[in-house]
């Protein structure tokens, strides 16, 4: 009724002159066309399709049409809307039509008042409050769903119900409605499912079904979504009458499932009560939760899936989801268990898993990974996806429709870690997508350690991150198991269909503080004296199938007795185990990749030099365009015959040298994916991977990608404006094989700091924590250009602080550089490139130096760009035949070897290292002890370089200007040196 009046409100008395002018002012013209084909509409109470349903949109649609020709409506449309522009009052603007022969222009304003019949006006209008109030409870049902279960708070921390949801019968005057109309019987829109094979109900029990489908132990959030057939699929999902129905067989199967889940808690209590565990207690749904969106899953096609999650509940998942050896889980709480790998390891709950099983429900191979994780929680989310999108990208899965992601999240890390909105982003984006991922979140209403979900969070849900995406959002009450199974299967059922992603909500509870040790009281006081008095949801499940008589209490207890048998022969079992073997905890094996001791079966890198005729191939590749009838750039037309012409010179620079090396794995089939911000072309506009058609929109050219008939694809792709999630779904990526080559690069290398929990937690530590490789590159563009602190260092020394100097195991970090890219002397030559070369570690100085070396005085050990400057501050002070400048190029496993060769070259020379940036950043702090070590004689490493500053670079060109020239100075003048060790 609201709405119909708001309708009628808005029409205001408008003469023919202002008709066309206000139509194109009120409606846009590609509207108004949708509505001409409908040259007559009917009556507004004769109109079988606005009693079936429509919305009140069609009254708006009338009044469009009757304002742009009166004569395309009913003659009683155009009374209703005359009388209304006239100023009729609610109730009084509809009559019927005049009489056959009767002309329209021949009543009196006063005449076409007359006569009018509220009854067949309220009728339209009760119609038009029925479909408001359906469409109320499938917006906002959600906020009166019962989904706390410990019933002292509200999921959505609002106690106050929406005005327009019926709690009782005085809030039908809110539509216009009265209490002797619940039992008048209306004809239900096409917008909603609740009269099953029924076309009309009753209000009352309109109102009843209403409440069943919205809300009771589930809350649909839905209806933001965007797509008429998808609102329209959930709503089939959830209205229509009887659809929560389980067989015998169902319920049993969920109680064994509750049974496994929460006897291992009370198992892992009994035997290790001040061991920390995280357990679920108070969440044992999510079990079956995940078991039943596996099994769905699996019955759709799926054979692999990864999953993420935080500690809580993860051994509890390891043990019945993924299904992992009981012995090696309880293994794990020995205390004097000694590790037989190489690492640090990590705590229990951080640990990952892969295993290949069947599923017994399908009977169907299907392969699980739980990913390690560290207690930053929703770090593993992207990491995850990456992995997914790896898997899919392997195996030819174009869809999703084998490979399919899971992600667990708590409910105060969902809604406070920005990771997981950079997440969401990606999951639509061409060169990310994973086509839909269920994700999870376990709100223990709703604790984040110790903080109340009202500091928590300014949303009313954790969830509502999610709404971004247009994810549907389904709220469950976890001590309702079969309410929480069914959402599972309709959660899964809709990634299946549409290929979206999908979040469910299980609304539970902590039975015990953060940790088992913890003491909740202190902050939630309340709270848990009511959990203390809540009954488990096994026990209340298995009450109500007893009562139904589904099971039997003996088959109950029976179940119960042969869990815990299995769990007990499984502890005897692990008091054999002395040695903790981190492979069994593996994630992401490498099939073939490793020998049986589980070292990788070869270290050695042969050399990487390539034939002549094919460095020139791909050149010419990288200098061309290999399609017809593209329209290139004229700018880029001149880059790429800069790039023939070097290629005729035999030379190479530094976006050449990477087109080579990238063309050369391709066409050997290896896999080569860089992504990152603007990686297409280039932040410095030097890369041009991506050619754009200057006149046809959409059309692109990849040269890399014509490099050879039979090559692995090359895969550039321009990520969205995040580290954290990018840097992390390529790491997840290049988790997956070691037969690919996996690159991220930061458009300037400071930009890394936004990502540093993934280099800190995944990159650095990954062998040492869970003997997890990882053949990540980065790419970090580096040096003090003058270019102020947020665009000069990548800050190598965090690296270095982090690298453990092991030759086989390290990641690789390159400090790319920006003014290099274009400088003239930064060039190879083709004979730097031919087979039997190999990358230099050190670049030892092949000048005037190395005709007399006892006479060079000192030795300037260097890397990166500043080498350019110090070699032309050389010449200028006439020092080429005194002064050695040496590059190391491989800073970590540092090498000790060639530094030591290179010193005994000189033997009379002092030793310099010279860095452009400041002395507490860079390479310093990690070299000298290296050099010092290296070096059999008592010598100083002196240190040539910017002072000590926290910031990376100052911002001043002058003053960047300044540095400079004082730090070459002190580079070439040996006197500098008295006062600084």
């Amino acid at each position: 009724m609201h709405r119909l009046r708001t309708c009628v409100a808005r029409l205001r008395p408008i003469t023919a002159s202002q008709t066309a002018k206000n139509l194109s002012q009120q409606r846009p013209a590609a509207t108004l066309r949708t509505f001409q084909p409908f040259r007559c509409y009917t009556a507004p109470v004769a109109a079988e399709p606005f009693l079936n349903g429509t919305s009140s949109n069609y009254v708006e649609e009338m009044y469009y049409a009757w304002l742009e020709n009166p004569k395309s409506v009913h003659k009683s449309w155009d009374i209703f809307f005359r009388n209304a522009n006239a100023g009729a009052p609610p109730g009084t603007a509809y009559q019927s039509p005049p009489p056959m022969g009767v002309s329209l222009a021949g009543l009196t304003q006063a005449q076409s008042l007359v006569g009018a019949q509220p009854n067949v006006e309220k009728l339209v209008e009760d119609h038009l409050a029925v479909q408001s109030l359906i469409r109320a409870y499938q917006i906002r049902g959600h906020h009166v769903a019962q989904l706390d279960p410990l019933g002292i708070m509200d999921a959505d921390l609002d106690s106050c119900v929406p005005t327009d949801i019926i709690t009782s019968s005085d809030k039908l005057g809110f539509y216009g409605l009265e209490e002797s109309d619940l039992d008048k019987v209306f004809r239900l829109p096409t917008t909603t499912f609740i009269g099953g094979n029924e076309s009309a109900l009753p209000l009352r029990e309109i109102i009843r079904r209403l409440e069943m489908a919205y809300c009771q132990h589930i809350g649909v959030e839905f209806m933001f979504i965007n797509d008429l057939d998808q609102c329209q699929w959930i709503r089939q999902k959830f209205e229509r009458p009887g659809v929560m129905q389980f067989s015998l067989e169902e319920k049993r199967t969920l109680l064994a499932r509750m049974v496994r889940s929460t006897r291992f808690e009370e198992f892992l209590q009994r035997k290790w009560s001040s061991e920390k565990r995280f357990g679920l207690e108070g969440c044992e749904s999510l079990i079956p939760a995940l078991k039943t969106i596996i099994d769905k899953s699996s019955d759709k096609g799926v054979d692999t899936v990864i999953m993420g999650m935080p500690h809580r509940g993860r051994l509890n998942v390891l043990a019945n989801v993924i299904r992992k050896e009981l012995e090696q889980i309880f293994c794990q709480f020995d205390s004097k268990l000694e590790a037989a790998d190489e690492g640090t390891g990590d705590v229990k709950y951080h640990l990952g898993m892969y295993h290949r099983r069947i599923n017994r429900v399908t009977d169907r191979n299907i392969t699980l990974s739980l990913m390690a994780n560290p207690s930053h929680l929703e770090a593993v989310n992207p990491v995850v996806q990456g992995k997914t999108k790896a898997e899919q990208f392997y195996c030819g899965d174009n869809e999703g429709n084998r490979v399919m992601s899971i992600l667990l999240h708590g409910d105060a890390a969902f809604a406070g870690q920005g990771i997981v909105y950079e997440t969401f982003h990606l999951s639509d984006l061409p060169s990310y997508t994973t086509h839909g991922t269920h994700k999870h979140t376990q709100t223990n209403p709703c604790i984040g350690f110790t903080t109340d979900p009202r500091m928590a969070r300014s949303s009313p849900y954790p969830t509502d991150v999610a709404r971004v995406v247009n994810a549907p959002i389904f709220h469950v009450n976890a001590d309702d198991p079969e309410a929480v199974v069914y959402v599972c299967n309709v959660a899964a059922e809709w990634r299946a269909t549409f290929h979206k992603d999908v979040v469910v909500d299980l609304v539970c509870y902590r039975r015990n503080g953060h940790n088992e040790m913890d003491e909740p009281m202190f902050t939630q006081p309340l709270m848990y004296k009511q959990i203390k008095k809540q009954k488990g949801v096994l026990q209340k499940y298995a009450e109500k199938l007893i009562a139904e008589g589904a099971v039997s209490r003996q088959e109950y207890e029976e179940e119960i007795s042969k869990y815990d048998k299995i769990c007990e022969e499984a502890h005897a079992r692990s008091k054999d185990e002395k040695i903790l073997h981190i492979k069994h905890w593996l994630d992401s094996p490498w099939p073939g990749f490793f020998t049986l001791e589980g070292q990788p079966k070869s270290m050695s890198c042969p050399s990487t030099g390539l034939p002549e005729e094919e460095l020139s191939h791909i050149g010419q590749v990288a200098s061309s365009v290999p399609v017809e009838d593209f329209t290139i750039h004229g700018g880029l037309s001149r880059i790429l015959k800069g790039r023939a012409e070097m290629i005729k010179n035999r030379t190479v620079d530094w976006a050449l040298g990477e087109y080579m090396a990238f063309g050369s794995l391709l066409k050997e089939g290896t896999h080569v994916r860089l992504s990152g911000q603007d990686v297409e072309r280039g932040t410095f506009s030097h890369r041009h991977h991506v050619l754009h058609d200057q006149n046809v929109d959409k059309r692109t050219c990849i040269p890399m990608n014509h490099v050879s008939p039979n090559q692995a694809p090359y895969t550039v792709c321009n990520s969205s404006l995040s580290e954290y999630g990018v840097l992390g779904f390529e790491l997840g990526f290049a988790m997956a094989s070691p037969n690919a080559l996996v690159l991220w690069e930061a458009q300037f290398g400071d930009f890394h700091n936004t990502a540093q929990c993934i280099i800190d937690q995944f990159i650095c530590p990954g062998q040492a924590k869970w003997v997890r490789q990882n053949g990540i590159v980065l790419l970090l563009p580096h040096g003090m250009e003058g270019m102020g602190p947020e665009h000069s260092s990548a800050r190598p020394e965090r690296f270095l602080q982090m690298c453990n100097d092991d030759p086989d195991f390290n990641p690789l970090i390159v400090f790319t550089p920006k003014s290099l890219l274009r400088h003239p002397e930064a060039k190879s030559n083709f004979d730097q490139m031919l087979p039997g070369t190999h990358f230099q570690r050190v670049i030892p100085d092949d000048g005037l130096v190395t005709q007399n070396p006892s006479e060079v005085k000192r030795i300037v050990f260097c890397t990166g760009k500043v080498y350019y400057e110090l070699t032309r501050e050389r010449k200028a002070r006439n020092m080429d035949d005194s002064v050695a400048i040496t590059r190391i190029e491989q800073l970590s496993p540092f090498p000790f070897d060639l530094v030591k060769a290179e010193t005994e070259k000189y033997p009379n020379a002092d030793l310099v290292w010279c860095q452009e940036e400041h002395k507490n950043q860079g390479y310093y702090d990690y070299v000298k002890p290296r050099m010092r070590t290296t070096i059999n004689r008592a010598k100083p490493v002196w240190y040539a370089g910017r002072e000590p500053a926290s910031a990376p670079a100052t911002g001043n060109k002058n003053t960047h200007l300044l540095e400079l020239k004082r730090f070459l100075d002190t580079a070439f003048n040996l006197d500098a040196f008295k006062d600084h060790v």
